[in-house]
């Protein structure tokens, strides 16, 4: 049994989409800027090269949101600051606490775009989970995300913010961060590694790479780009059904992309890295949790490096479609790791406020 073959498609990467990332404002994102890139400001501004780590300490160390703020530096140079940069460009819409200790926040943007991302904090740990585009344009039927299409990507900036806004919030530092929120990364390819790299950089936020985790829905021509960067960043793969018909009709969005195309990526990918990647996998009753489902699930997983993280689907209001019984998850485990598959039964959170996996819509109800 083999992953079934779909028709020949192209490899052009959604360019349309991709471009809809817009300069919004001439002034200097200090987020973006490099020790590097701050001396030459410095040196623009007529101020010895030293301030330019004052500069990177309060934006990074201490989280200012106001030149004000900078006490250590002289008044005039936080006047130009002010009148030529930038701290945070979005501002809180909405706040809300999951009964489990998430929180989900809707961010506004200077051009009045909006995004949803979600601090879950786990004992001493806190993960954030980041959006890296506004809206999505991929139309999965069990996400709500895509419902209201594509407003625009982010810049990495902006994706590097939600993950402060995380860390202010809780008053503690984020640990680790998945580009999991709205919107599908490797379309976004460029923003999301430069996001990556602030987030991984010790002059920033300092965390490790492989506590920084992208998921893509398969476009393969950039796993295959993300398998050669440098980083040992992670990649999960949103795969929810290993029979061709079923996975396009639940994502069209990568409907040109083969399963069998991306079981070959996948095993160039594990080949080249040495890295386990992960399947996400979320059981959708009736439609992906049926025996040949499962047979077909662990014939495209056996003898590869991999892991796969089972979920029962997210409600989502207005869909049909409704979550497997926690007994077929088990059914599913059991079944997976038989075949010497690596599974876990990811349990959601923050679904009471619609923050788990499928349910961010850039509201809040």
């Amino acid at each position: 049994m083999q992953p079934q073959e779909a028709a020949q498609d192209n490899t052009n990467v959604f360019e349309s989409t991709a471009s809809q990332s817009t300069t919004r404002t001439t002034r200097h994102s200090l987020l973006s800027c490099s020790l590097r890139d701050l001396e030459a400001l410095m040196a623009e501004f007529g101020q010895p090269s030293f301030r330019a780590k004052q500069i990177q300490s309060w934006v990074w160390d201490k989280g200012v949101t106001s030149f004000d703020d900078m006490t250590n530096l002289p008044k005039a140079l936080r006047s130009s600051l002010a009148e030529q940069c930038m701290l945070r460009s979005a501002s809180e819409a909405a706040n809300l606490h999951s009964a489990d200790g998430s929180r989900k926040y809707l961010l506004r943007y200077t051009d009045g775009a909006s995004v949803e991302c979600v601090g879950m904090p786990s004992g001493q740990r806190l993960t954030a989970c980041v959006s890296t585009q506004a809206g999505c344009a991929m139309g999965c039927a069990f996400c709500a995300t895509g419902a209201s299409g594509l407003t625009r990507s982010l810049k990495a900036a902006e994706m590097v913010e939600q993950v402060l806004h995380v860390r202010d919030d809780f008053g503690t530092r984020v640990t680790s961060v998945v580009m999991m929120g709205q919107g599908e990364p490797f379309v976004n390819y460029d923003e999301t590694l430069a996001a990556l790299r602030m987030l991984n950089d010790p002059a920033a936020l300092g965390i490790g790479a492989r506590h920084l985790t992208v998921s893509t829905c398969g476009v393969i021509p950039m796993i295959t780009r993300f398998s050669k960067e440098p980083e040992q960043f992670t990649l999960a793969v949103s795969l929810h059904s290993a029979v061709q018909r079923t996975r396009d009709i639940l994502m069209p969005g990568v409907k040109r992309w083969s399963l069998l195309r991306l079981y070959d990526a996948m095993g160039e990918y594990a080949d080249r890295t040495g890295r386990r990647p992960t399947y996400e996998y979320a059981l959708i009753k009736g439609v992906n949790d049926t025996d040949e489902e499962l047979a077909y699930l662990c014939d495209f997983c056996r003898d590869t490096l991999c892991h796969v993280n089972l979920i029962q689907l997210n409600p989502i209001s207005g869909s049909h479609l409704e979550p497997s019984p926690r007994q077929r998850a088990i059914d599913f485990a059991r079944r997976l790791e038989s075949v010497g598959v690596e599974t876990t039964i990811r349990n959601s959170r923050g679904a009471d406020i619609d923050a788990a996996c499928g349910q961010l819509r850039q509201r809040i109800r």
